[in-house]
């Protein structure tokens, strides 16, 4: 079965979407459905935590198997356990049967997404692989914009429940589109690893001081985003005063500059290399968060000083993430679900750390927010800028 890159593109989209859905889509339901299992809604609001901790291990333990096995048996096997595990949400009558089922969801949606760059990368090299990745990540953008008006229209059609049969028959729309249009990528004519050889291909990868520079390009962006998504209702609507109808359309200002700067990426690449575009997004990253802790520490913050600068800083993911996956798995083609799945496990555990660091405190300011986000985009840049001094 021939693949074009669109075509990749599009199921790995696809694909990858499973997850901003599952995370996104049920937040305008939170407060309902902590009603419905007797909870209050922070404890229900530790379900996004438990999914991206499921999440992240998800990827950890199936990116080997993987490797090992095949792209394909791991992508279905996930969905399974994903669609399974959303319907069995709908019968959580306690906090505690919520999170252990969000947590096998979780486990589930990480085993589908982990396979999302490795079959790019099974198809694909260099700046073709990072056009795809550009190309998907795009499309993939959508998803977070779309899914909590989606949550909120099915929250008013018929309850919060709804919400997870909508994701179950999403999972079983995967099943149906990636088993019938998805070959197996990977080329089984590879040697397996064993579970010794997996921990080593781990440690290789740890061990790597280019391909650490891009996981932490990655992660550090990833952080920064996370603490603006986690502060962003207070900031929006609570700050700024902001009504509830505009707020989904300011934050999904956000995610179009995303996807614009994917587009901005796919065209420099003609001229310019993947590492070149991914030290540019970490340069105007960084300076985005610098001016938003000036912004604060100055208090002119308004929503026409913040509001640029966080669609800045944001809007860098596009040419960041593609950029430096791609260049890490041009180093571990071999073992690329391995090194797709730490780096998102370190990925999802920066942004969960982050969405901690901005909450804990419970400081009514922005602070919590822009020195998160600017120690982030600090971090990332130092990483790659030291572990990647000498790759164009």
């Amino acid at each position: 079965m021939e693949l074009s890159p669109r075509r990749v593109a599009l199921l790995v989209a696809a694909n990858t979407a499973l997850a901003p859905f599952a995370i996104d889509a049920y937040l305008p339901a939170i407060g309902v459905l902590a009603e419905s299992i007797n909870a209050s809604i922070h404890h229900a609001e530790l379900s996004i935590s438990v999914f991206l901790f499921g999440f992240a291990i998800g990827q950890l333990v199936f990116g080997p198997l993987s490797d090992r096995i095949g792209r394909k048996p791991v992508l279905m096997g996930g969905l399974v356990v994903f669609m399974l595990a959303s319907l069995m949400i709908t019968t959580a009558d306690s906090l505690n049967s919520l999170l252990i089922w969000r947590f096998i969801q979780a486990l589930g949606g990480g085993a589908c997404v982990v396979n999302s760059a490795a079959i790019v990368r099974d198809c694909f090299s260099g700046r073709e692989a990072a056009k795809v990745m550009s190309t998907m990540a795009m499309i993939m953008m959508l998803a977070p914009l779309v899914a909590p008006a989606v949550g909120s229209m099915l929250l008013h059609v018929a309850g919060w429940w709804l919400i997870f049969v909508f994701l179950a028959v999403y999972a079983g729309f995967l099943l149906w589109l990636l088993g019938t249009r998805l070959p197996e990528t990977r080329d089984m004519t590879l040697p397996t690893a064993s579970p010794r050889q997996v921990l080593g291909n781990y440690v290789s990868v740890l061990r790597h001081k280019e391909g650490m520079g891009y996981i932490c390009a990655v992660a550090a962006s990833f952080a920064g985003l996370f603490a603006f998504v986690t502060a962003s209702p207070f900031v929006y609507l609570d700050y700024f005063g902001l009504s509830p109808g505009m707020y989904p359309l300011i934050f999904g200002v956000n995610v179009v500059v995303i996807a614009l700067s994917n587009r901005v990426n796919i065209y420099m690449l003609r001229q310019r290399t993947p590492q070149q575009n991914l030290r540019l997004g970490l340069t105007i990253q960084m300076i985005a968060g610098l001016g938003l802790v000036i912004v604060t520490a100055l208090d002119i913050v308004t929503l026409y000083t913040v509001v640029p600068l966080v669609m800045v800083f944001t809007g860098m993911i596009g040419l960041i993430t593609p950029n430096a996956i791609s260049s890490l798995l041009d180093h571990f083609g071999h073992i690329s679900a391995t090194a797709t799945a730490l780096l998102g496990g370190i990925q999802f555990s920066c942004g969960a750390l982050a969405g901690v660091l901005v909450g804990a405190f419970e400081v009514a300011h922005l602070w919590p927010m822009v020195l998160t986000m600017l120690g982030a985009s600090l971090l990332g840049n130092i990483g790659v800028r030291m572990l990647t001094a000498n790759s164009e």
